[in-house]
């Protein structure tokens, strides 16, 4: 374990440096993402602002519920994002052998090669939308509920990344896993509302199948008194679920990898 912190922390000041070299891009890439934020939360805030509320749901709630989200969703952009591109950057070009010749996981060699900055922007916009929501919705902000953030967010974050790892090992058998990734990567945006917005069948799907919504919804929930009973304190052990799932099928798809001998 301690090899591996030491071993991730020189390829964060490798990557860093190498960042450094081009700092314009550095502060375009972080700042592109608070924009492509914004743009969203504009488009909610029009629509919001000419009803009080949705289904008694308000645009402070909601957007306290974006902001979970979008830190868990941070986490998996920061520390996972190379599981997007493995087909195309590192199995078709003949890149990937390269992790099985050297003493490490491979998968930790594949995550620690890009730690993607633009998550700066990510963790930006949730923390400023989960700190306005609490102040706006007069929240209590004490030791046990910024504790109950940061479990939720961590658990959120597994969460993102075990879903992305279980759909990017798709990759040792179709090559290009980016098709597979985003199909199931995109329906994260239903999580960014209430799961009561929608049909029974979707919040089935958010909790039990792709569970986003223990990212969002249900630490919300819990936040704003709502009755969500147990589920509020699942995430953690769903997390681990998820995560020891989607690394089985890692092992497994890479058992079955062929060099494309590029």
């Amino acid at each position: 374990m301690l090899r591996y912190s030491k071993l991730y922390w020189y390829f964060v000041v490798q990557r860093f440096k190498i960042l450094m070299e081009y700092r314009l891009n550095f502060f375009i890439g972080s700042i592109s993402t608070v924009l492509f934020q914004g743009a969203s939360i504009i488009a909610m805030w029009s629509v919001l602002r000419q009803v009080p509320s949705i289904q008694g749901w308000t645009l402070e709630q909601i957007l306290l519920i974006y902001g979970l989200l979008t830190l868990s969703k941070g986490i998996n952009h920061l520390f996972a994002d190379n599981l997007w591109v493995i087909g195309r950057d590192y199995i078709r070009p003949g890149q990937f052998d390269r992790f099985l010749v050297r003493p490490i996981n491979p998968l930790f060699h594949l995550l620690a090669d890009r730690i993607c900055h633009d998550a700066i922007g990510d963790f930006i916009v949730g923390f400023g939308l989960v700190g306005y929501a609490m102040v706006k919705l007069q929240l209590p902000i004490t030791l046990a509920s910024i504790g109950f953030i940061i479990l939720m967010v961590i658990s959120g974050g597994i969460i993102f990344i075990a879903l992305n790892l279980l759909t990017a090992a798709t990759a040792f058998w179709i090559m290009d896993s980016i098709p597979v990734t985003n199909l199931v990567f995109s329906t994260n945006e239903f999580a960014q509302y209430p799961l009561t917005f929608y049909h029974r069948s979707v919040g089935i799907l958010l909790t039990w199948l792709l569970p986003y919504g223990f990212a969002s919804y249900y630490p919300a929930s819990y936040l704003l008194g709502h009755s969500v009973g147990w589920m509020a304190w699942l995430a953690p052990l769903i997390a681990l679920v998820s995560i020891t799932i989607a690394y089985r099928f890692w092992v497994f798809g890479l058992k079955h990898y062929g060099s494309t001998g590029s």
